[in-house]
């Protein structure tokens, strides 16, 4: 009766464990990696990237930078010439695993004009596998 007990007790845990993981929809992932983002806490914010991010620049498809460390490098760079740092969601559409932000960035390396651009996040298994940026021409 207490193995019984005990089995249950371990299926229970999984099953919750199970439900709880599946209620991470690509929406929360990103917006965690925003409010990272506004933080400039590089900890949290590579905590959403899965080990192959790749970052494109949307109108030449060059990659910004791709794998966890160059991200982490290029951000980091990015965080600390940028103290008053901060993203505004103008709107978001969310459409199946891709999330598309209209963002208003702030004090991006001292600018006092704020940057306008589309971020359009891919999530697959709870990670960004991959971040494309559209700026205005």
């Amino acid at each position: 009766m207490k193995d019984m007990k005990q089995l249950f007790l371990i299926a229970t845990a999984l099953f919750i464990t199970s439900i709880t993981m599946a209620q991470r929809s690509p929406a929360a992932i990103v917006q965690e990696n925003l409010d990272a983002y506004n933080k400039r806490d590089i900890e949290a914010f590579m905590q959403s990237f899965s080990d192959s991010i790749v970052v494109t620049n949307y109108a030449d498809k060059a990659i910004i930078a791709k794998g966890l460390t160059k991200v982490r490098s290029v951000y980091q760079l990015l965080f600390d010439a940028s103290p008053n740092l901060h993203s505004t969601i103008l709107n978001r559409i969310v459409f199946d695993n891709k999330v598309i932000d209209h963002e208003s960035i702030t004090g991006r390396l001292g600018a006092t004009t704020p940057v306008e651009l589309i971020a359009i996040y891919e999530v697959k298994q709870d990670k960004i596998v991959a971040m494309t940026f559209i700026r205005k021409q």
